[in-house]
This record gives structure tokens, sequence and C-alpha cells, in this order.
């Protein structure tokens, strides 16, 4: 008996050897870790400016959510658009290829693939870091044409030229585009928890040889979040159970805590939560879309017009503020202008008509609670930081807009830990601090 307890604690410290020397999961195990991501105007992101203010940086990102409702098929006539995803507003680090080559990704929940630029170039956009070449990966495998994950995925096909392998082309509003090889290769992601790398062997990979567009020089690429299989949480999904879930920290100075996204059981939210199921929508049938009943100021609640089947609002980390019906918008902004006892104001950002007050840098000032009504009974608070901007030292302004296609946007989601359960296919919110996340 004491042999079999000693065979199996040395057995049981050899296995936990092993998996701290190189982490990676099997079918059997759940995975659970979690991932920072990084503000692009934090001072760890390649695009921050130093020499912009906190303010500038706050009327870009309006400015870029703009640009992205555009990219999103959302009516934008009143600025000069780019739409591709690259006007997202986190960027994810990870590493592909054996030995690991370290990618910085745009992550974009309305994207279903990940892609990054690789050699022999073709053509490709201008990139900081060393371009991913596929040849000095141990790991790296072509696909062909009869592989499951070419033949089910939307942007394949198959590259007779190439010896029938399997090639993909995505293509973006603005006409960017990423073309090149559908592959396999590993990728790894660096868990916070574990203060470790997490890889993930034979992970389908776009190798784009020709890469055309508004993409920047300080992103090798995509790393698409969508509701699809071969996303980066799609393709994580047999390990993970389908979960994952982010909680986004204020965007109040440079100095804020960082945004993590958690996998598996780090990903699951319970205790507190409110749900609400997650809709397949027709029209987009990959990007995370929810039912909104209604939304309320004070005592007076605003119905959404009924759409079918169809969930009417667009979950979207990548949009800084949130599109509502123009009917739903107009009611709301009157109930502001009711509620809100603040001097009116011109918006300081140029082009945009905002509902704007004057603040006294230093005093409190108050603005009423809005509550958001979900699809099952679900209500979620949205306090202050959800519902204005402050855009200059003396401004705030609503961080609402119309539009034709309601998106529920990053400043009403901060403080709220948000999950996604693609299995249940529920998503659930939970107010909380997310500075105190891990």
């Amino acid at each position: 008996m004491y042999m079999m307890t000693t065979l199996l604690r040395y057995s049981s410290f050899l296995i936990v050897l092993v998996f701290l020397q190189n982490i990676s999961f099997s079918k059997a195990l759940k995975s659970s870790f979690s991932v920072e991501m990084i503000h692009r105007d934090s001072p760890k992101s390649p695009f921050y400016r130093p020499t912009e203010t906190h303010f500038q940086r706050v009327e870009n990102a309006i400015l870029r959510s703009i640009h992205r409702a555009n990219y999103l098929k959302l009516d934008s006539n009143d600025v000069e658009s780019t739409v591709t995803p690259a006007s997202g507003e986190y960027l994810l680090n990870y590493s592909v290829g054996t030995p690991p080559v370290q990618i910085l990704g745009i992550v974009d929940t309305g994207s279903d693939l990940i892609w990054m630029q690789c050699q022999p170039c073709k053509a490709c956009y201008k990139q900081d870091r060393p371009i991913f070449d596929p040849s000095t990966s141990k790991t790296y495998t072509s696909m062909p044409c009869v592989a499951p994950q070419c033949l089910r995925a939307e942007q394949t096909f198959c590259n007779f030229k190439n010896r029938k392998r399997c090639g993909y082309k995505v293509s973006y509003g603005d006409g960017s585009t990423s073309e090149g090889d559908f592959s396999w290769d590993t990728i790894s992601l660096y868990s916070s928890t574990e203060d470790v790398p997490v890889a993930f062997p034979k992970t389908v990979i776009g190798c784009g040889h020709n890469n055309y567009g508004l993409f920047g020089k300080h992103s090798s690429g995509i790393v698409g979040l969508g509701n699809a299989p071969s996303s980066l949480a799609g393709q994580l999904k047999p390990k993970t159970g389908g979960i994952f879930s982010y909680c986004l920290t204020p965007m109040v100075d440079v100095n804020a805590k960082p945004s993590y996204l958690h996998f598996g059981d780090r990903g699951e939210v319970i205790e507190g939560t409110v749900s609400t199921p997650l809709i397949i929508n027709k029209e987009m049938p990959t990007r995370y879309f929810v039912v909104m009943e209604a939304i309320s100021v004070g005592s007076k609640r605003i119905e959404f017009p009924k759409k079918g089947e169809d969930g009417n609002i667009l979950l979207d980390s990548g949009t800084t503020i949130t599109y509502l019906p123009d009917e739903v918008y107009k009611s709301l902004e009157q109930e502001m202008i009711n509620s809100v006892n603040l001097p009116r104001t011109n918006s300081p950002i140029k082009s945009l008509n905002l509902l704007c007050y004057e603040i006294t840098p230093g005093l409190p000032y108050q603005t009423p609670t809005v509550f958001a009504h979900f699809k099952g009974g679900g209500t979620v608070q949205l306090h202050s930081i959800n519902t204005f901007s402050t855009v200059s030292e003396y401004v705030i302004c609503l961080a609402f807009r119309s539009g034709s296609l309601p998106i529920f946007g990053y400043l009403a989601q901060q403080d709220i830990l948000v999950g996604y359960d693609t299995q249940q296919n529920t998503v659930t919110f939970l107010n909380t601090d997310c500075t105190s996340q891990l």
C-alpha cells in the first residue's frame, strides 16, 4: 500500500512537471486561463502616442467608433470612414510556430479567422515586427483542399496553382484584403494566471502572402473572436467548453489596469449575474447578437422595436460608443435632457453632433443611472462611466448615438464582466470592478 501511494505521488509529480515544462491541453482537460488584452491607447501598445492628451485619445476613440460602425454595416456618412477591423480597440500578444515567433494581432469579435502576414510576401503592408516565415517553423503544415476545415470555412478556396492546397481570401468594406494559405501551426497564448505560455497545436491560421489596405504597421494581422469554427474562440471550444469572457477596465487614464480575456472555467460568470440568450442573426451569423427589450432612465422605460427572431443589438468590444435605433435614441436623449442638471454645450469633437454638458474640474456631478433590459428578465445597470465620456477638461458627452445597426459598445461594457457561452448560447452580465480581476 505504501509503495502504491509513493508511485501515485511520483506519477502526479511527473505529470505536473511535464505540464509546467510545456503547457498543452489534452482533450480530457477543460482549459482555463486568462490573457491580457492591450488597449490601443495604453503605454504598452505600439499605437500609443505619448504626446497626445487623454482627451485627444478619447476623441480619436470616438471617431474610430464611427469607422468601426461603418465596417459593421452601420450608416455613418458624417465622417470619412476607414472600414477595416484595424479600427478595433484591443490588441493581443501571442506567438506562432516552433520556435515561437511573437505576433501582435488586433482582437476583432466581428472576424472569423486568425491571420497574420507571412513570408514570402508577394504584397504586404509595412510591419514593424518581423514577418512570420512558415518555412522556419517545425510545426507548420499546409492544409489540403479536402480537409474539413477548408471545406466548411466561408473564406476558403482550393488553390490548384499551389498543389491543391487550401487558400483563403478575406475582404473588408474599404477594399482591404488578406489572401494566402489556410494552414495549421502551433499558437501560444501567454497565461496571466499561470504566468506561462499555453500552447495549442494544430491551430488553423491564415498565412497571408497578399495583404493590402489600411491595417497599420504596428499590427501583424487579425485575431478573430467571432462565433465561427475558425476563429480563436471557435477553435478553443473543444478545450474550453465554448466559454469565454472579458472585463473591460474604465478608460480614465493611461495608468488604468489591464483588461483580461478569460477562457474556460475562468470565463464562466455565475454568481450575481443576469443572463440572456445569444441570438444567431441570419444576416451576420458569426457575430454576437442579443435582444435588448428596453432601456430605462429613472422611471421612464423606452421600448425597443420588435425585430422578429433576430437579435436587435450587437455586442462589440471594438466599437467605442453605443448605437441605438433612432426612435430609442431620441427618447433616451430627451430623458437625459430632462434629468441632467448641467449647462448644455456644443460638442468639442468636430463633425459630431453629441449631447454634451459643461462640468467644473474637481467638482462632482450627477447623471442618472441607465438600465438596460435584456430578454429573459435580466437588467444591467449603466453608470456614468458607461453612459457619458469626458471629452475635454470641461465637457462630458453622451456616449450613445442613433444608427441603423444597434451596437452595445465597449464604453457601455466597462466594469461589467461579460460572459459568452457558445455551447449553451447564452450571454451573462455582472456589474463589477474590473480593476480587481485576476
